[in-house]
């Protein structure tokens, strides 16, 4: 298996190369944020440190999770729980806190890829009523007028799409969207949620679950 590494300490990294070598798999190793977020195309798996030197590694798995369902292991001294609760929101496959032992880390990279496999492949086009969301294209029918949407109202559009018919607590949403979930974030998710309403014109599609968050579709 293609294992890609990234992780900014080098006695960590080295030893994780050479254990990973030896069982079989090919690791590659980079030290960014941004190095990470092109190395990925080449990957079957990830297994990702939080702190980088440039970039945070939870908004490195946000960043990673708009692209990709590359699977991926966050691999971290952060334990936590505000850090091991984002990291598995923001759509971690599991969460492991350094140190960890080699035979528990090949274990969790055997279960991860095999949920990868069996899991069916995300819609890319998702059908809510007369509402189309392209998530490839980036792009919004309603009624067979095409919607022009800022890039958060879309990110929180396609967050609900990816979902339709379950709900998706605030919570989730902001972590997913934003990377965070402070107050400040929480009025910003309300004024876009206001907006989306407003442009979708399908107030029955886009439901407030009052306490919680909120449900596009039935």
């Amino acid at each position: 298996m293609r294992v890609l590494l990234v992780e900014d300490d080098d006695g960590v990294a080295g030893a994780l190369v050479d254990s990973l070598g030896a069982h079989g798999h090919r690791p590659v190793r980079v030290r960014r944020g941004a190095d990470a977020l092109l190395a990925h195309r080449d990957a079957d798996l990830a297994l990702l440190d939080l702190g980088l030197p440039d970039l945070d590694g939870l908004e490195v798995l946000r960043k990673l999770r708009a692209v990709t369902a590359l699977p991926v292991i966050v691999l971290t001294a952060r334990g936590d729980e505000r850090s091991v609760v984002r990291g598995l929101r923001l759509g971690a496959d599991d969460y492991l806190v350094k140190p960890v032992r080699l035979s528990e880390l090949l274990a969790r990279i055997e279960a991860v890829t095999r949920r990868s496999a069996a899991a069916r492949p995300e819609p890319r086009v998702v059908v809510v009523g007369d509402i189309e969301v392209d998530l490839d294209a980036r792009r919004v029918v309603v009624g067979g007028a095409e919607v022009e949407l800022t890039a958060k109202e879309f990110a929180v559009l396609a967050a609900l799409a990816r979902r339709a018919g379950t709900a998706v607590s605030r919570q989730q949403l902001m972590d997913e969207v934003w990377g965070d979930a402070y107050v400040a974030v929480s009025r910003s998710l309300d004024v876009h949620l206001t907006q989306l309403r407003a442009k979708l014109r399908r107030p029955e599609l886009l439901t407030t679950i009052r306490g919680f968050g909120y449900r596009l579709g039935a």
